[in-house]
């Protein structure tokens, strides 16, 4: 099953996303400007989203770093290891997933990796195991049993997101989800806030009176359109490697979808306090893997009008872009959720309208 997901959001005054230069991420679509927030920017902020976290549980969950021998150590200090122990054998993890297997000089490895605590298992069991036989521990040797034992259970966000990797030593795995860059529904214009810094201690008539510093920080207010598909039988596949992969199938779509709604990225969040919910959220589940954006439905940008406003347009354009796709290729849809605050009618016949997205998540078919 294909479980496609399309949301709504419509933010205030954001920088939630930069360039290389501070600015809000940028892209044309329809001839004109739109605001952006790239996928791996949206991907980050649900996968670390305390939300996430605490209702899949750590157990679960991966971690992506460079750090890899202290992830190890703390491990290894779990188990009773003495310090001095651990200290012997960080060296040789820094050259895991190197080149030629090369230890590094920083106490980290070259390449940032997404490790499920499987991996993690794996290298302290076999650190343990020679350290009590006497034996000597080499980058290679460590290398060889994780490639040895390849078919261990990854981690939830792994099965999700995917792993890509250049070293042998541990195994790509395809995304069982796609994640589309949100774009924003409108034409966005960008402005810039211009701030000063007063010194707390300089009183009118000082000789230093006026600003300690002078700064500017860019930002738009845009109303993005999120699309994210979920293909379940990958998701299965990528989760076979734990008993109970049906349920934590269930559990993590359902989590997942929640997470989008409710978490939003970190940029400049402590200036801005873009906290977002969504105005709109439909979700399609197909028996055919045929997923379809919505995004041409934006082609003519939204904008407030006698009609409604911004939020109200944006939907009744989704609405729009939906109805005519269907009724123009007739996608074998076997469920269809509609729920919007703006009371916005989706008019497909079979479409269920739901009152809230906990009412949603209680009529998501199981896979």
């Amino acid at each position: 099953m294909l479980i496609e997901i399309h949301m709504l959001k419509n933010y205030g005054p954001a920088n939630l996303n930069r360039d290389d230069t501070n600015a809000p991420k940028t892209c044309m679509f329809g001839g004109v400007p739109r605001a952006r927030i790239s996928s791996q920017c949206l991907k980050r902020s649900w996968r670390t989203s305390e939300l996430f976290r605490e209702e899949i549980g750590s157990s679960l969950l991966g971690i992506r770093t460079r750090k890899l021998p202290d992830l190890v150590g703390e491990e290894l200090t779990r188990r009773g290891l003495s310090d001095k122990e651990i200290e012997g054998v960080k060296k040789n993890l820094t050259g895991i997933g190197n080149k030629n297997s090369k230890a590094t000089e920083d106490g980290k490895t070259k390449q940032i990796i997404l490790y499920s605590p499987e991996d993690i298992t794996v290298l302290a069991d076999t650190i343990e195991r020679k350290l009590k036989n006497g034996e000597k521990i080499s980058t290679k040797d460590l290398e060889a049993e994780l490639k040895k034992d390849s078919k261990r259970s990854l981690s939830v966000d792994m099965a999700l997101f995917g792993r890509m990797v250049t070293s042998d030593a541990f195994a790509d795995v395809e995304a069982s989800m796609q994640v589309a860059h949100a774009v924003s529904t409108n034409k966005v214009y960008m402005e810039s806030d211009y701030f000063t810094a007063v010194d707390d201690l300089i009183f009118g008539g000082s000789d230093d009176s006026g600003s300690a510093m002078i700064g500017d920080v860019d930002y738009n207010s845009s109303c993005y359109y999120i699309y994210g598909s979920v293909d379940t039988a990958k998701l299965m596949d990528n989760l076979s490697g734990h008993e109970n992969a049906k349920e934590i199938t269930n559990a993590l779509i359902k989590t997942l979808i929640k997470t989008m709604a409710f978490a939003n990225p970190s940029g400049k969040q402590n200036t801005f306090a873009a906290h977002s919910l969504p105005s709109a959220i439909l979700i399609e589940c197909k028996d055919v893997n045929i997923p379809v954006s919505y995004i041409n439905g934006y082609e003519e940008a939204a904008y407030a009008s006698r009609e409604g406003g911004l939020i109200s347009n944006s939907i009744r354009k989704l609405a729009r872009e939906v109805q005519k796709i269907q009724e123009g290729y007739g996608l074998p849809v076997c469920k269809r959720l509609w729920f919007n605050t703006e009371g916005i009618t989706l008019k497909l016949s079979g479409t269920e309208v739901c009152t809230s997205l906990m009412d949603m998540l209680e009529r998501l078919p199981e896979v």
